[in-house]
């Protein structure tokens, strides 16, 4: 997988675990190539929107993300619902060794409430996170991959973790995806 998708997706699922659960990751269960297209499914509109804040300072004017990001994302976000349950799970499993009452919290949470916390955390970490000399690459990779539907999008990303997973060098962040 790319390094730049790998960073961002990274920050993707970090999202649903607080800073004890992230030091434990190297014992966090892998994701399944399907639980990260579903997490990705969910997650597109606030990694668009994340990296379209964090890059048009140093994007040129006719850039994709500063023109097309917010109409991306939107189109991107009428699959969510559909892959909120898997991706809500595989939050849950990567999040194994965060501490019981947060666990218990998020858990709780009615999913109309979690789904914005999820988006918003996404969209701030990689806004925050995100290498600015990679911009024009993500600006790049968003352009190309646009004419996608957002399913099909998150399945080449899922199929590129996959086939890292197979030569087992698929890791996003400090998570590792399963061999298939």
């Amino acid at each position: 997988m790319p390094a730049v998708l790998n960073r961002t997706f990274a920050a993707i699922l970090a999202v649903a675990l607080p800073a004890p659960a992230l030091a434990a990751a190297a014992e966090t269960p892998c994701l399944t190539a399907q639980e990260f297209t579903a997490v990705s499914t969910f997650a597109l509109p606030g990694v668009i929107r994340g990296a379209a804040q964090r890059c048009m300072p140093v994007l040129p004017s006719d850039a994709f993300l500063r023109s097309q990001s917010e109409n991306l994302a939107k189109r991107y976000s009428a699959g969510r619902d559909r892959a909120w349950p898997e991706a809500k799970a595989a939050f849950f499993k990567l999040g194994g060794g965060m501490d019981p009452q947060s666990a218990g919290l998020l858990k709780s949470m009615p999913d109309e409430s979690l789904k914005p916390f999820v988006e918003g955390a996404v969209t701030t970490m990689v806004g925050q996170q995100l290498p600015t000399d990679r911009c024009s690459v993500v600006d790049r990779l968003v352009m190309l991959l646009s004419p996608l539907p957002a399913e099909s999008t998150a399945e080449v990303i899922g199929l590129a973790a996959g086939l890292g997973a197979q030569s087992g060098q698929a890791r996003v962040g400090k998570f590792a995806l399963c061999k298939a």
